[in-house]
C-alpha cells in the first residue's frame, strides 16, 4: 500500500464559521478569493458542477459542502488534473478556522504539485482580506 503526498493549509479568519462557510460554498464567489487558479465560474444545466475558466484552460468545479459539519468537500477538473479536495471550516471563538488538504494527482510531478500548493498561500490570504474587510 502506498501513501500520497498531502498538504494541508490552513488560515484563521475573524469571522463568524457560518459565514466563512457560507461564504465558501458559495462557487460564484470563488473566483473572488482563488485568484491564482480560477478566472470565473458559471452554473451550469447539472445543478451539482459549474463550469470554471483557470489560467489552464476551462475545467469544472463541484462543491459537496455541509454545513452543519462545516463541511466543503470539493472537485476541481482541468486539463492538468484531477483533485479531489477535502476542506473544512470550524469554529475558533468567534472567528473560524479554514482548512484545506491537497493530494498529489498521479498526473502531477512532485514538483509541480508543490509549486501548485505553495500558489494557495496567495488564495488564502486572498479569502482572509475579503471576509475580514467585510466586517
Amino acid at each position: 500500500m502506498s501513501t500520497t503526498l498531502g498538504i494541508t493549509k490552513t488560515v484563521s479568519i475573524e469571522r463568524p464559521a457560518g459565514e466563512v462557510h457560507a461564504f465558501l460554498a458559495d462557487l460564484a464567489n470563488w473566483p473572488r478569493w482563488a485568484v491564482v487558479n480560477i478566472q470565473s465560474t458559471q452554473p451550469t444545466d447539472d445543478p451539482h458542477w459549474w463550469r470554471m475558466s483557470t489560467p489552464r484552460g476551462p475545467g469544472r468545479l463541484r462543491m459537496r459542502a455541509d454545513a452543519g459539519l462545516g463541511v466543503l468537500d470539493h472537485d476541481y477538473l482541468d486539463d492538468t488534473a484531477s483533485w479531489s479536495v477535502p476542506a473544512r471550516v470550524v469554529a475558533n471563538g468567534d472567528g473560524a478556522e479554514f482548512m484545506i488538504t491537497f493530494f498529489q494527482p498521479p498526473r502531477l510531478t512532485r514538483e509541480s504539485f508543490l509549486e501548485q500548493v505553495a500558489l494557495v498561500d496567495k488564495e488564502l490570504a486572498t479569502l482572509k482580506e475579503i471576509l475580514e474587510g467585510a466586517a
